[in-house]
């Protein structure tokens, strides 16, 4: 079974330095029907103009993974970490009992696009840390390219909960396959462009629930950027 949202039924809040788009549940956004999908929580669509950025604030038990689209933004937290993140480059923050933490656009002219997604832990309570790697464009062109998984492996950024994160950019003839695991299920996030999962067809900012599947196939793209969750 397979479920679509659309870009335009999601939350939306415009704040004048930030635009954002929230896939599921988030601040003044609630919907009932839409708490997140298994482990998966947030995926916020963040627009952040130039000069403007989120001010330290706190976040506790929860696996932060942060991924660029255009533009760049600049990190510092409670653990010593200060980073400047560029599209391509995935950030994980395990928040854990407790840490503190800025987002800031350093440009004076040019916006920054990122998505900001939280996984539960499978634990709570757990020592807060940090992880930053780069996943170049051609590691991800034409393929699901793991960033996220619970064991690091194929040098992905590793999260605390039995969830794996992909990252593709399909365009034209390009064709991928995903198997899921009996009892898995999946989310398919479309960051821009089109494609098409097992004959659905998705636009940019749409998502798609999958239950009870066995493959995914994508396809019949247009210079699309996807991120594919593969969940407990």
């Amino acid at each position: 079974m397979m479920m679509l949202r659309r870009s335009e039924e999601r939350g939306h809040a415009n704040h004048g330095w930030l635009d954002t788009f929230h896939t599921f549940s988030f601040a003044d956004y609630h919907d009932p029907a839409e708490m997140g999908f298994g482990a998966l929580r947030v995926i916020n669509d963040d627009r952040v103009a130039p000069g403007t950025g989120f001010g330290t604030h706190g976040h506790r038990d929860m696996e932060i993974i942060t991924y660029i689209l255009d533009g760049a933004l600049e990190h510092k937290d409670s653990m010593g970490n200060g980073s400047v993140i560029r599209p391509g480059d995935v950030q994980r923050m395990s928040a854990g009992r407790g840490v503190r933490h800025s987002e800031f656009n350093p440009s004076r002219g040019q916006g920054v696009r990122l998505l900001q997604i939280w996984i539960e832990p499978a634990l709570k309570g757990i020592d807060p840390g940090y992880e930053q790697k780069h996943f170049p464009a051609d590691e991800r062109r034409g393929r699901l390219k793991l960033i996220a998984s619970r064991d690091g492996r194929h040098n992905s950024v590793s999260i605390h909960q039995d969830a794996l994160v992909y990252a593709g950019l399909l365009d034209g003839d390009d064709r991928v396959e995903h198997a899921l695991a009996p009892g898995r299920r999946a989310y398919v996030h479309v960051a821009r462009g089109s494609l098409e999962v097992n004959g659905v067809a998705l636009e940019g900012g749409d998502g798609l629930k999958v239950f009870g599947e066995s493959v995914l196939e994508l396809a019949r793209a247009t210079n699309a950027e996807v991120l594919l969750f593969d969940l407990p």
